[in-house]
């Protein structure tokens, strides 16, 4: 009887359970027929007039015949206006669609020109990291302040930067808008060429936006009128070429011409080359990392370029590239500028995301009060957390948010891993959900979700996925880029995973992944996944089972260029679960050794990944408090301290070192701390000052003015060093300044510089990473720097570090010049004290310089790895003690490059110095009270600065009531009476 009714009972749980599948099925068809119904109504209500979703055989849309998704000429055109105007009709209909594949549920594989994002629409102006040049002077600036145009030295759109440079080389990190940037322009031109008024140069120049989100005034120029715009995406280029092409301009002429013919437009191919040749153009080559480097295709590729460009002599031409990959030297092409895309700031977040939901209101039929409010509340998420707003400054990321805020309507994800995991969902769920089209005929289709293609389940699909990502990636040749998957490999992987693997249509099966934008993009029978950011995505959860984090710190130990981004986000994902995984993580990259000072390249790589992992999953704010967490968090730090100090790494990952270091809690009191501060001790005695390169600098002479003994700080000023002077109420205290006041920046308490709105009382905050605890503070002027040294003087005499006959203030630009380069006689062995030993007096036996002219702190080359400059790639402030393998003579670090420093000398109004060399020092030459029209002294260059800017002559002026993200300082103990300050 029991086993009856049990058996009752399982019988009616499954006939329950049939029923609502029943139901669910019949709910689905439900929604698919009104689905149906609603786009026939409007199919019908447009009568052919709205674009319907093309099918492989064609369709007809306003009257303009499509073959394969894109516009072709009648058969027997052949006039050449005619043809122009297909071929520009056809660079419109490639580029006007924002392509958010791998990015957007909705709109990733749309071909429905009413749910797709246009580019036009949406589009936000990129900035760089090449600055304002100077405007008539005598020399090349760059990276300072333009004090006659009023304003703080501006960063240049990448519009302006291309406007400028007929061979540019656009450089950026991947999802930071190299290939929408090149998209808009070839969008713009072309409309331009078409008299559209969606498209053309004013909606190209518009102005870039302020920190509102508002339009500045001026538009950003463009002086090279409607150039015809040619598209090369180079990764399809170097596809078509063979190891024996001998790479010159006629291997790339000869690829514009086939893709010419397959769209049609063969005829057209002589008439764009003369034009090309006589008018001149605008030559788009999108990609150069994406070029695999197998047969010497990157080589060959960069030959083709040079090649071009001294045959097609009339033509500008940009080349996109990821900045690592580019920047080694034997990928750089020649006579080519480079410029680096910046992240997005402020204003361009908020432009975006104004833009993005009144564009996107329509696709998700919703008024456009609603689209803006939503708009502000995705604004008020991102300002309102630091983790968000870093991810919103990356275009890709930001993109991915605003859609993810939209479609879904939820919270975001704070961490970039999370923002992944979700968009592989969202292109999971776009795979798994049918689809109803309509083909040329009229004819109602319903097609089927891959999982229910397949014949499998979504689990099943999502591992396999998972580890033909880590397979790719462990076999890439290349390490840019994503992984070619051939169909040969790609398919019987796929049909492995069907319960009915006899059944599966091949050909049906490849029609899907070709008309389907999922998880996998075809390029005819090569696969890849929509973004490199994705492979690494998926191989990382193929690496978060059984095997964490063992295997994943072996292969990151190995290879860290391959695996570094898998590994932290495997490390992220696995910390989703339990934040304690991240520390075993962390602890199987940073292993304990014997010899902390012993480390080798693979024990720095290990402590450099960890603390990034580390650095993003935990929030250091609260205490760490388990023993075995403490250990591994201090070895961490330890080794840290040691990269970012020696030379294992390079200059640009020993910068992203030090902002981990950063995050974790930086262990160097030298750096962190003011009593510690170190100083180096420079001798009294003569120095070679000057040099013949501008005519400010001459002449070269020999300065026997300072016979003091002065001491000057090891490192510039850092934001944790500075910060003391502001808890300590420095900016309330009206002795400090005195000149500032007289002039109107200083009161009640707080200073207000020329390009401040308000008072403040603390330096402008530029965000990360210049507000980085132990990077040099900035965002500082003159007399703010001035109003510390005299702060410092008095809090350092009232703790016994300095007698009363010493000060704290801004070296002479003499004083500076001499720390750089050395004397002519220099110590046997630098001398370096920290503040609170109150060695001031001590000195050492002196040798002759064999040096005494050299150009550079270090010698007479420039070299990357010895300062953060341009052509370090960092673009930013880093942390101070990067770039400490070599010091001037003294023990001095990193005077050349990073941030400008402030000096106490005069130089005089415009941009001619009134006080001339040879160096004559005078009250006049460093009167503080000055007017503020009467520029400051400027020295050692910065991130952003050209090589030429880093020597040790260099001077340059700059007014001292101006600040900016580039401009800091560093201290001078002397006695009063050699400093006129005081």
């Amino acid at each position: 009887m029991n086993g009856r009714n049990a058996m009752n009972e399982e019988e009616i749980l499954r006939l329950q359970q049939k029923l609502a599948e029943m139901e669910k099925d019949k709910a689905e068809m439900e929604k698919d027929k009104a689905e149906l119904e609603r786009k026939l109504a409007e199919s019908e209500k447009s009568r052919g007039m709205q674009a319907r979703d093309i099918t492989a055989e064609g369709d007809v849309v306003s009257g303009v015949k499509y073959e394969n998704n894109y516009a072709a000429p009648p058969k027997d055109e052949t006039d050449p206006g005619k043809l122009r105007e297909w071929y520009l009709k056809r660079v419109i209909q490639e580029t006007g669609i924002l392509t958010l594949q791998g990015i957007d549920p909705q709109s990733a594989s749309c071909r429905v020109k009413d749910a797709c994002l246009n580019l036009d629409a949406v589009y936000t102006a990129l900035l760089t990291q090449t600055a304002e040049q100077e405007k008539g002077g005598g020399h090349r600036r760059g990276d300072i302040v333009d004090m006659f145009e009023g304003k703080e030295s501006r960063k240049l759109s990448a519009l302006e930067v291309l406007d400028q440079h007929p061979k540019l080389a656009l450089l950026g990190d991947p999802g930071s808008g190299k290939s929408t940037f090149v998209n808009f322009v070839a969008l713009c031109l072309a409309g331009e060429n078409l008299g559209r008024e969606d498209a053309n140069i004013e909606r190209m120049t518009r102005p870039l936006p302020d920190d509102e989100g508002n339009d500045r005034e001026k538009p950003q120029p463009w002086n090279q009128g409607p150039l015809i715009p040619v598209r090369v995406v180079l990764r399809d280029f170097a596809a078509r070429m063979s190891p024996a092409d001998d790479g010159c301009a006629s291997d790339l002429w000869s690829f514009i011409e086939s893709e010419l013919g397959k769209k049609a437009l063969g005829e057209y191919a002589v008439h764009l080359k003369k034009e090309l040749q006589e008018k001149g153009g605008l030559i788009l080559l999108d990609g150069l990392d994406e070029v695999p480097d197998a047969d010497h295709r990157r080589e060959g590729i960069k030959r083709v370029v040079e090649e071009f460009e001294k045959t097609f002599t009339e033509c500008r031409i940009l080349l996109t590239s990821r900045t690592y990959a580019y920047q080694k030297d034997q990928w750089r092409i020649p006579r080519f500028f480079e410029t680096v895309l910046l992240d997005f700031s402020k204003g361009q977040i908020i432009r975006f995301i104004d833009q993005w939901y009144s564009h996107s209101a329509d696709l998700m039929k919703m008024d456009q009060e609603n689209a803006q409010s939503r708009a502000q509340t995705l604004k008020r998420e991102i300002f309102a957390n630091d983790r968000l707003l870093e991810l919103a400054e990356r275009p890709l990321l930001l993109t991915l948010m605003a859609n993810l805020h939209a479609w879904r309507g939820g919270s975001l994800p704070e961490k970039r891993e999370e923002l992944y995991s979700d968009a592989v969902d969202l292109l999971l769920d776009r795979w798994e959900s049918r689809k109803i089209r309509q083909d040329a005929q009229g004819n109602t289709l319903v097609e089927p979700g891959i999982a229910e293609f397949l014949k499998t389940g979504k689990d099943k699909l999502r591992k396999k996925l998972n580890e033909l990502a880590f397979k790719v990636h462990r076999d890439q040749p290349v390490l840019q880029g994503t992984a070619d998957i051939p169909e040969g490999v790609l398919l019987p992987e796929l049909i492995k995973l069907s319960s009915e693997k006899e059944s599966v249509d091949l050909n049906a099966l490849i029609r899907f992944l070709e008309q389907r934008a999922g998880l996998l993009l075809s390029h005819g029978n090569i696969y890849t996944f929509p973004h490199r950011t994705f492979q690494e995505y998926l191989a990382a959860c193929h690496l978060t089972g059984e095997t964490y984090p063992d295997e994943i710190a072996d292969l990151a130990l190995a290879e860290p260029e391959r695996w570094r981004e898998v590994a932290l986000l495997a490390g992220a994902k696995a910390a989703r679960g339990s934040l304690n995984t991240i520390w075993q993580l962390a602890g199987a990259l940073c292993v304990e050794g014997p010899d902390e000072e012993e480390i080798g390249l693979s024990d720095s790589w290990g402590a450099h990944l960890a603390g990034r992992a580390l650095a993003e999953i935990l929030d250091f704010k609260e205490e760490i408090t388990r023993r075995n967490h403490l250990a591994i968090l201090q070895r961490v730090r330890k080794r840290l301290v040691i990269v970012i100090e020696g030379d294992r790494l390079p200059g640009f990952e020993r910068a992203l070192a030090g902002r981990h270091l950063a995050a974790l809690g930086d262990p160097r009191k030298p750096v962190m701390s003011l009593a510690n501060m170190e100083f180096c001790l420079v001798p009294g005695g003569g120095f070679h000052m000057g040099s013949n390169e501008y005519d400010h600098e001459k002449p070269p002479h020999l300065n026997e003015h300072l016979q003091h003994d002065y001491w000057l700080s090891r490192h510039p000023v850092t934001n944790s060093q500075y910060g003391e002077f502001v808890e300590a109420g420095g900016y309330a205290e009206r002795r400090y300044w005195d000149e500032a006041e007289k002039e109107g920046f200083w009161k009640e308490g707080k200073f207000k510089g020329r390009y401040d709105s308000n008072f403040r009382d603390r330096p402008n905050n530029y965000g990360s990473p210049f507000n980085f605890p132990n990077h040099p503070v900035v965002g500082v002027t003159w007399y703010e720097a001035l109003a510390f040294t005299r702060w410092l003087t008095e809090h350092w005499r009232n703790q016994g570090f300095i007698r009363k006959d010493r000060v704290v203030c801004l070296p002479s630009e003499a004083e500076w010049e001499k720390a750089a380069r050395g004397g002519v006689e220099i110590p046997e062995e630098p001398v370096i004290i920290e503040a609170s030993s109150g060695s001031w007096s001590e000195k050492r036996a002196a040798k002759p310089n064999e040096m005494p002219e050299k150009k550079y702190p270090w010698g007479d080359e420039i070299d990357k790895e010895k300062a953060n400059y341009s052509k370090t790639g960092i673009g930013t402030t880093s942390a101070v003690g990067c770039f400490s393998m070599v010091g001037s003579p003294y023990g001095c670090l990193e005077l050349a490059g990073n941030v400008w420093e402030w000096t106490r000398s005069l130089w005089g109004k415009g941009y001619e110095p009134v006080f001339k060399y040879p160096y004559e020092p005078s009250p006049e030459r460093e009167d503080a009270t000055a007017s503020p029209e009467i520029r400051r002294v400027l020295r050692g260059g910065a991130f952003h600065s050209q090589p030429e800017n880093l020597r040790c002559a260099f001077r340059y002026g700059y007014s001292p009531n101006c600040r900016y993200d580039d401009v800091g300082f560093r201290c001078c103990v002397c006695a009063p009476n050699t400093s006129v300050l005081w």
